[in-house]
């Protein structure tokens, strides 16, 4: 999966940590093959090697939208789909691309074709093999203009895909394609399952079948996600024998619950990380990390309604947002402004692109310009006899958002603008209103693909309902220079070139950028061989055990 839509994070899959609580001790009655028993003092050791056995109980605040993975488009969604399946490239600890259902690959013709190998012996989870035709159908059903997936993207320049035997495919693209690799890290799916599927209406959403690490075994709406280890995984049976993604909609019983044991990792808010986590207990008991996310926080405006068409309305509302007031009062200093589409630690970024200032009396100047005036001296701005009003939405369950949109609702109406909050629940806010474009303004977060292709996020062709460009930004030279970057290999051009888009889309101001956030994850401390890199904490997650005097729960 390449970028999600959630700020519920997810430590595995490098979108970002997890969330989730609630009273385990009541709701475990409900998982029969499943015991509890006191764990030991994290504080011993018993160090011996790697053993099997325990449950990992993640927590999440959202509840997982489908999990196919070419329409699974929200970080929940991700969770899941990246325990169950499997691409045929994935990011290492070192942010290198490396096989994953590929052994290797060659790349010839200066990048035109890329020939994959691969693996032998890999079976989905209901014991059918795993070939080249689950490749073949997985990418039919990318380009098919029925199925409703925002990744089609990165395979409009594939030319032809040939199956040359049962383990080898050759991609043929039209034209130099630089994210092409990279694009297949792209879940497989099951040609056996799915072929003869409606992909709008397949059970297969709630019930995958992968390859991956961790099989689906039961989903509880509104409580929980089961997976069991795949012990014929092809890189090594799992050593935690359970993961379990429990949902919780509110941040505040994830935290509770975690402090009672129930869960053992959730994203920490700052609030949580710089002060309730500091104490005896939690430092016992848990491990806390803190890295660069590699995604922002952004307010979203449909750019299709006439208020928010204007560029110079657009400067003017974040001229208004204390962003760095957000980032010290609500962030607790863990975070950086965002300056448009690229985050610091991306290649593609150009520093010398500085956020705006704050400035309310300029935001009024260009109001005034854009035919924003307070006619009728009764303090809110109106043009033909309307008031500048709008609705504001945010996601159940997030407080740094809520508390973000009840700071700028202040600082717009400062200005004469009336805007009203409405909170809505998750999977509804992403399917009837961000999906449908069912809004006026929003606030969200972006996750990042490694590589820095905006192809899906900024062109204006991809404003599709499921697609990501739904708040309908269109610039011709944004879309001809998008295009550009996807066809040059050398990284110094692509530089240029995305250091270009950088200015172009930050002085557009489609949206307010906000600030890249820091992810803070804590794990419980009886979770041995997590080893900190790059790209994060949960990339060896089948290499994660507890030693036996410790686990907590009795697993087959």
């Amino acid at each position: 999966m390449k970028r999600l839509r959630s700020r519920v994070q997810n430590i595995f899959v490098q979108k970002k940590p997890l969330f989730r609580a609630v009273f385990l001790f009541l709701w475990m009655s409900t998982l029969p093959a499943c015991g509890t028993k006191p764990s030991a003092p994290t504080g011993l050791s018993f160090e011996g090697g790697p053993v099997y056995g325990d449950m990992f109980v993640a927590g999440s605040i959202a509840e997982p939208k489908n999990l196919i993975p070419i329409l699974a488009s929200d970080s929940a969604s991700g969770a899941i789909v990246g325990e169950v399946f499997n691409g045929l490239v994935k990011y290492d600890e070192k942010i290198t691309l490396v096989g994953d259902l590929a052994e290797r690959w060659e790349v010839e013709r200066e990048g035109l074709e890329i020939i994959f190998y691969l693996r032998k012996g890999v079976r989905w989870h209901d014991g059918r093999p795993f070939t080249a035709d689950d490749v073949l159908f997985t990418y039919q059903k990318l380009i098919d203009p029925t199925v409703k997936t925002p990744y089609s993207g990165d395979f409009e320049k594939v030319e032809r895909l040939e199956k040359l035997d049962d383990y080898t495919v050759k991609v043929l693209y039209k034209e130099p394609f630089s994210p092409g690799l990279a694009s297949w890290g792209m879940s497989i799916m099951p040609k056996h399952i799915l072929e003869k599927e409606d992909f709008n209406k397949s059970p297969f959403s709630r019930q995958p079948i992968g390859t991956g690490p961790y099989r689906f075994k039961r989903w509880k709406t509104g409580q929980f996600v089961e997976l069991e280890a795949n012990a014929d995984y092809f890189e090594g049976r799992p050593y935690i024998g359970r993961y379990l993604y429990r949902i919780i909609p509110d941040q505040s019983t994830l935290f509770l619950e975690l402090r009672a044991e129930g869960v053992d990792s959730l994203g920490l808010s700052p609030l949580q990380y710089r002060r309730q986590t500091e104490n005896h207990f939690f430092k016992k008991s848990y491990r806390k990390f803190r890295y660069p996310s590699f995604g922002y926080t952004y307010i979203g405006y449909n750019l299709s309604d006439p208020r928010f068409s204007d560029p110079r309305i657009r400067k003017a509302l974040t001229l208004a947002v204390n962003r760095q007031e957000i980032i010290d009062k609500i962030l607790l200093g863990l975070g950086k402004e965002c300056t448009g589409p690229f985050v610091h630690e991306s290649w593609a970024y150009h520093p010398d692109v500085k956020p705006l200032p704050y400035d309310p009396e300029e935001a009024k100047r260009l109001l005034a310009e854009g035919g924003w005036r307070d006619t009728d001296g009764d303090g809110w701005l109106d043009q033909e006899g309307k008031p500048f009003e709008f609705t504001l939405l945010v996601n159940q369950g997030n407080e740094e958002r809520k508390l973000i949109a009840e700071l700028v609702q202040r600082e717009w109406q400062r200005l004469g603008i009336k805007v009203k909050i409405r909170v809505i629940e998750w999977a509804a806010f992403i399917t009837e209103f961000i999906d449908k474009k069912r809004f006026e303004a929003f606030i969200l977060g972006w996750a990042l693909s490694r590589d820095p292709d905006l192809y899906d996020i900024w062109h204006s062709s991809k404003t599709r309902e499921g697609e990501f460009n739904f708040i309908q930004y269109k610039n011709h030279e944004v879309d001809q220079l998008i295009e550009e970057g996807r066809r040059i290999f050398d990284q110094e051009k692509r530089k240029t070139i995305y250091h270009k888009l950088h200015q172009l889309i930050y002085h557009d101001q489609p949206c307010t950028f906000l600030y890249v956030a820091d992810t803070l994850p804590i794990v419980h401390a009886r979770f041995r061989g997590i080893k900190p890199a790059p790209i994060g904490i949960g990339y060896n997650f089948i290499k994660w055990y507890v030693p036996k005097p410790e686990q907590k729960y009795i697993t087959p």
